[in-house]
């Protein structure tokens, strides 16, 4: 009797086989996957501009400009009578957030390098949003930079309630050692020290409800080869953002980190080939990079205490994979 079972469950077994073989050879040859678009709006897809950038990278210089509007995002009042810092917040994913914090009530500090054009730019957008935006250049690098712009700040605003720490340096290197020490140290003083300066500069002046937001990447969570002392940032970053949110929560004070796969900002034709930019974001399962306004109202989730007062220390990944 088992022996009957067994040879009907193996009929059974070669019957679908057959069936599902009849399939796979009627399917017509492999066709070439589009680029998926899941909004209202299409946003732009590879081949993108063949570009190269002079660092640090002037979003006024692409030949695409990066979206950074986000029209289908309604403000209601989120960050209404916030103060918040953005650091690199005159181009890309930073000026992206900025735009929407306004959007939300906000009024908004951009603190950045030496891109003038870049950030009077922003400025004019986060004021068109109603709200008033001071700009200070200088290098996070700098711890003493960083106390003096939180000094400004609260000259200004009196208060401070989000911190968006996202200023960073990328250049590739296809080995370990093409690494200097100096160029090391600039990756680390500058993505990782940046954001430690920062966070401890505003602290004594953040209050229950306050959140800091920390910019990581996807290279911290998978590594990238040619990427070696980014990733090795971008993980520290991460690892940051979790130690400091366990030491900051009985004050009532959240931290968070984003954790971005490919996005079109000046960041990425500033470091890579013309030839490598025009394939950017391919290798993504949507086929494509993200646009600014796809990340920043991410940025407004993690700060309003209305959407997260019960996050602290995730890493939230907005890469174009599924499930990463």
């Amino acid at each position: 009797m088992n022996e009957n079972k067994d040879q009907s469950a193996g009929n059974l077994q070669r019957a679908i086989q057959q069936e599902q073989d009849g399939r796979d050879a009627a399917k017509p040859g492999k066709e070439s996957k589009q680029p998926v678009q899941t909004g209202h709006r299409s946003q732009p897809t590879p081949p993108l501009p063949a570009q190269h950038l002079d660092k640090p990278g002037i979003e006024g210089q692409m030949e695409l400009k990066p979206r950074f509007l986000a029209p289908d995002y309604c403000g209601s009042g989120k960050l209404a009578g916030m103060v918040a810092i953005i650091t690199g917040g005159d181009s890309g994913i930073g000026r992206a957030v900025a735009v929407l914090y306004a959007r939300e009530g906000a009024d908004v500090a951009i603190i950045y390098l030496n891109e003038h054009a870049d950030a009077n730019e922003t400025k004019r957008y986060v004021e068109a949003e109603g709200q008033s935006c001071l700009l200070i250049p200088g290098d996070v690098r700098d711890q003493g930079f960083c106390q003096q712009a939180v000094s400004q700040v609260l000259d200004k605003f009196t208060h401070i309630d989000v911190l968006v720490n996202n200023a960073a340096f990328q250049e590739h290197a296809e080995s370990l050692l093409d690494l200097s020490e100096e160029r090391f140290d600039l990756t680390m003083k500058t993505n990782v020290y940046g954001y430690f300066h920062m966070a401890k500069a505003v602290l004594p002046h953040l209050q229950r409800g306050a959140s800091i937001i920390n910019t990581g990447s996807v290279t911290g969570l998978q590594g990238s080869k040619h990427l070696l002392d980014y990733s090795t940032t971008k993980g520290a970053i991460h690892a940051f953002t979790m130690a400091l949110a366990g030491n900051l929560l009985d004050k009532g004070i959240r931290v968070n980190a984003i954790a971005p796969g490919p996005v079109w900002t000046p960041l990425n034709p500033a470091d890579k080939s013309p030839e490598e930019i025009g394939k950017f974001g391919q290798d993504t399962d949507m086929r494509r990079p993200a646009q600014p306004e796809e990340l920043s109202p991410a940025y407004v989730f993690l700060a309003s205490p209305a959407c997260s007062s019960y996050i602290s220390g995730i890493v939230l990944p907005v890469t174009g994979k599924v499930g990463d």
